[in-house]
């Protein structure tokens, strides 16, 4: 089994990097704004209230998140590991998500945190809206994001870390460079 937790800011290749991963490791990567936007696409109930925090730069609720994951770690396809991208974002989800997989006798082997430097995170986030034309990534959004994940999410970093969880890995370079520190980092003996 391998259960495996992606962080870091906005933009910082995340989900790339999550997929990359998880095809390598045969698991699933569970992305909460893969599901997001699926929603918002599909134009359900949840995918317009998702949008109204999405566009206004803050996160989704923790009861709107926590029950859509607890739901996808119960799927088949999760039995055997995971790789969590966007998720848990805040301390009550690491409370939250602790529980659920100490429901099923397991905990996370690994939090992967990709750092980058904020300026590339905006030329990325600019690029990537250009591309495919995401109303979510107007500047001044992207900045409130870089805020929010400073004052919720970093502190994530510490809990993870006292655990002995935490690999950091340098995410800049190419696709295929920032993949092989990935690899490297999720292969590094640890100390829990």
């Amino acid at each position: 089994m391998t259960r495996i937790l992606i962080m870091g800011p906005p933009g910082a290749g995340k989900g790339t990097q999550a997929e990359l991963l998880a095809k390598r490791l045969g698991i699933p990567a569970i992305s909460t704004g893969d599901i997001f936007r699926a929603n918002i696409s599909a134009g359900t109930p949840l995918g317009v209230e998702v949008k109204r925090y999405l566009d206004a730069g803050e996160y989704v609720p923790d009861s709107i998140t926590n029950e859509m994951v607890r739901g996808r770690l119960a799927e088949p396809d999760a039995a055997d590991g995971f790789l969590l991208d966007g998720y848990p974002r805040t301390l009550a989800q690491v409370e939250f998500l602790d529980g659920v997989l100490a429901e099923s006798g397991t905990q996370l082997d690994r939090v992967i945190e990709l750092t980058v430097d904020v300026d590339e995170v905006v030329q990325r986030l600019h690029k990537r809206a250009m591309e495919a034309g995401r109303s979510d990534d107007s500047e001044e959004v992207i900045r409130r994001r870089q805020e929010v994940y400073l004052e919720e999410t970093a502190p994530l970093i510490a809990v993870y870390s006292e655990r002995g969880l935490v690999a950091k890995v340098d995410g800049m370079g190419t696709v295929d460079e920032v993949a092989a520190r990935v690899a490297d980092a999720v292969s590094e003996p640890f100390q829990r």
